[in-house]
């Protein structure tokens, strides 16, 4: 098992992350280390969503089931995706309703576990995806709105090998909005990022209708 030597400055750079604008934290966040009950691995694929943008839960406003991302950031908003895998987000930004999509991890922490959980000895299925990650760390809907830096989770900053940018996977509104983001290199992506990148747009150009993911 590895484990993230200690950062004095671990808790400074968590509360800076939490304030940045969502694609400005999914880009962040690859390469930090994410665990539960210290079962984990590091970030290596990720997507924001905004409450202006068309893709986004909060699109349509405050409701029970997105009660989490209007709340404080640094919260984890759990939901069922289609009615089978759950998914965890991460809730940032300087206004409500903003949250980044944990896409993959690089399994580096209770390899043995994830295994058991997922049926399966592939390390490279263990967590490319979100519903695989969440099955892999035992996410539930019970973990929706706990802090992502107290127990039972654990987030400590790291650095990536270069970030990769694309558009989300899965949407029908706001497709081609380039707000996944992932590791370069990397074997433990969800999926291969398209051939050409773009940076990401301003909110401004974030226009459509309710968002379905």
């Amino acid at each position: 098992m590895t484990v993230p030597p200690p950062d004095p400055g671990a808790d400074a750079r968590r509360a800076a992350l939490f304030a940045l604008p969502s694609p400005a934290a999914a880009s962040a966040l690859i390469g930090w280390t994410l665990a539960v009950d210290g079962v984990g691995g590091r970030i290596v694929e990720t997507e924001a969503y905004h409450h202006e943008d068309p893709a986004s839960h909060s699109y349509a406003g405050l409701t029970p089931r997105t009660a989490v991302m209007f709340g404080p950031v640094g919260r984890i908003y759990v939901y069922r995706s289609y009615g089978i895998h759950w998914c965890m987000n991460l809730v940032c930004g300087e206004g409500p309703g903003s949250a980044v999509l944990i896409r993959a991890l690089e399994p580096t922490m209770g390899l043995e576990v994830m295994s058991e959980r997922r049926g399966t000895n592939d390390i490279r299925a263990l967590c490319s995806g979100p519903g695989k990650l969440c099955q892999a760390l035992a996410v539930t809907h019970e973990h929706n709105g706990m802090a992502a830096d107290k127990p039972p989770f654990s987030l400590a900053p790291g650095e990536g090998a270069g970030s990769i940018v694309g558009p989300r996977i899965g949407i029908t509104k706001a497709a081609d909005v380039p707000w996944r983001f992932g590791e370069a290199g990397s074997r433990f992506l969800s999926r291969p990022f398209p051939a050409v990148q773009g940076p990401s747009p301003p909110r401004s150009e974030l226009r459509g209708g309710r968002g379905e993911f």
